[in-house]
């Protein structure tokens, strides 16, 4: 059985330590086929990897197995999961990257046994890396742990709806292009309104002049503010994390 095999984490490509995962998942499922999907999560940054994760897992053919290591709880008693979700596997911590999985309708979560002499600052070579090449050989999945009592999901927060068809959201990831990702859909708005400043909703970037500030739906289906050929980060001092309110006015 050859199956392919995503990894999602927040290592870098400078060192090794992609390449040693890589090495056990072959060595172990010498017939995968590895697919790199992003070394850059930024540092221990879980909601962003789970942000990341939520919109490729359902990309791949049914039986891939995707590898997500964003593990600052890396060597404590956090839980390390294997997760089956509609025809299709992920191994990681129990931090919540998993979420978009677990929270599909009929996922299963095991979690994994860790063997004594996995190193306490690496699972992702030593636990993840194993259990995922398991499941790429075709092995079941109960056969790599236990049931797991009770596995972390996190959601993204939900927009609220004020008097006079005003909704609020927040920003929830800044993508490397500088836009702000909202928490927003269109629902045939017009404009979104950060602070004072009202910005325009537009189909396409082009539509503005480069430099100008603008709102698109973008490809996840939220409301993004940006500026053209800019960071809308920078430029308007959107970052994750901040108590900053948006208002969609229809």
């Amino acid at each position: 059985m050859s199956r392919i095999v995503t990894l999602t984490t927040d290592f870098g490509t400078a060192d090794g330590y992609v390449g040693e995962m890589k090495g056990v998942v072959l060595a172990r499922a010498p017939d995968a086929t590895i697919v790199d999907i992003t070394h850059d999560i930024p540092p221990q940054d879980v909601d962003y990897a789970r942000l990341t994760v939520a919109r490729f897992w359902r990309r791949f053919p049914p039986g891939t197995v995707h590898l997500v290591v964003v593990d600052p709880g890396v060597g404590s008693p956090r839980a390390a999961l294997a997760v089956a979700s509609d025809d299709r596997f992920l191994v990681g911590p129990d931090n919540g990257v998993l979420s978009a999985a677990l929270a599909h309708p009929g996922a299963i979560a095991i979690a994994l046994q860790v063997p004594s002499d996995a190193s306490a600052t690496f699972h992702g070579r030593d636990v993840f890396a194993p259990a995922a090449a398991a499941l790429a050989r075709g092995e079941p999945l109960g056969s790599l742990g236990s049931p797991a009592d009770d596995p972390t999901v996190r959601r993204t927060p939900e927009p609220v709806r004020r008097a006079g068809g005003v909704v609020e959201g927040e920003v929830v990831a800044i993508d490397r292009f500088g836009n702000a990702i909202t928490n927003l859909e269109g629902d045939g708005a017009t404009a979104v309104v950060v602070g004072h400043r009202t910005i325009p909703l537009r189909r396409t970037y082009a539509e503005v002049a480069i430099g100008e500030a603008l709102a698109v739906v973008g490809s996840g289906g939220a409301i993004e503010i940006s500026i053209r050929n800019d960071s809308a980060a920078r430029a308007l001092h959107l970052s994750r994390g901040d108590k900053v309110t948006l208002r969609v006015e229809s």
